[in-house]
């Protein structure tokens, strides 16, 4: 099926992570031209584009997305290349590996969470939809798309990680505004927030390698396993799709194989040494 995606520009950050990376195979396959942001990782993330069989239809950008300029820079960059941008897929964001509980926090970290995984959320957001101000809608009435990257945390909680869960909690708040605010700019404009639970990045999997926590995150999911970058990725093309999302605006779409906010699978029940298998025979995501 055709997802009109094709020649559609997309701005992605957070590009040189596994979502983020995994976010931008998915619209290349699709003929789409793409603008990539990282932050630390922008040398990885030039390395891989310039070995990717696309790299001609993309181009890479580095900065601190918590900086209004650097949200603006990317916005800029991709209307100067492409003339427009048609797509955004907000997927930046820093899960810190050390839990802590919140009465244990420096505000150090609690501000570094909360700018990094929301106020930069907004920033983008504002300076896509001040670049779709200014262009206006498409003439083909492929609308368009806004796509931010949440998380379970958001919904169940995360104790030890109270900062990050509360970011990922406004994130549906933001979504329900925008989705009203996108139509005044373009009538076909959608804005929706795909949810993923425990998937398998380099982030992820150090604290996936923990003992115990394997069979305590799969015993709250009728699925198994565990979601994988490309599992998030085909979702967000969907999403985004003017063909396959026409009609899909400020929606909420979890990705983690089912759980529940309760334990569905006694002890005994998960053969974790199989799961680990299959991680490790995929390799790094």
């Amino acid at each position: 099926m055709d997802t009109q995606l094709r020649d559609l520009v997309v701005v992605i950050t957070g590009a040189s992570g596994g979502i983020g990376w995994a976010c931008a195979e998915a619209f290349a396959a699709e003929g789409a031209r793409l603008v990539l942001h990282a932050h630390r990782a922008g040398d990885e993330l030039e390395r891989r584009v310039a070995a990717s069989t696309w790299g001609e239809r993309a181009i890479t950008l580095r900065g601190d997305l918590r900086d209004e300029s650097t949200n603006e820079d990317l916005l800029r960059r991709g209307r100067e290349r492409f003339g427009r941008v048609d797509v955004a897929v907000l997927s930046a964001g820093i899960w810190p590996p050390e839990p802590r509980p919140l009465w244990e926090l420096d505000l150090p970290r609690i501000r570094e969470v909360l700018d990094t995984n929301l106020l930069a959320v907004i920033l983008g957001a504002r300076a896509f939809l001040r670049g779709l101000a200014a262009a206006g809608p498409r003439s083909d009435g492929r609308g368009a798309s806004l796509c931010l990257i949440g998380s379970t945390a958001g919904r169940f909680g995360e104790a030890d990680h109270s900062p990050y869960a509360v970011t990922k909690a406004a994130l549906a708040g933001l979504m329900r505004s925008l989705k009203n605010e996108i139509v005044r700019l373009d009538p076909y404009g959608r804005v929706n927030l795909v949810e993923p639970g425990w998937t398998v990045t380099e982030m992820a999997r150090p604290a996936l390698a923990e003992p115990g926590l394997l069979p305590r995150v799969l015993s709250t999911m009728p699925l198994r396993q565990l979601a994988r970058p490309e599992d998030i990725a085909r979702a967000v093309a969907v999403l985004s799709s003017p063909a396959l999302a026409r009609h899909i605006s400020g929606e909420i779409l979890t990705i983690a194989g089912g759980m529940e906010g309760r334990r569905l699978w006694g002890e005994g029940s998960i053969d974790v040494a199989e799961v680990q298998r299959r991680l490790d025979d995929d390799g790094p995501a």
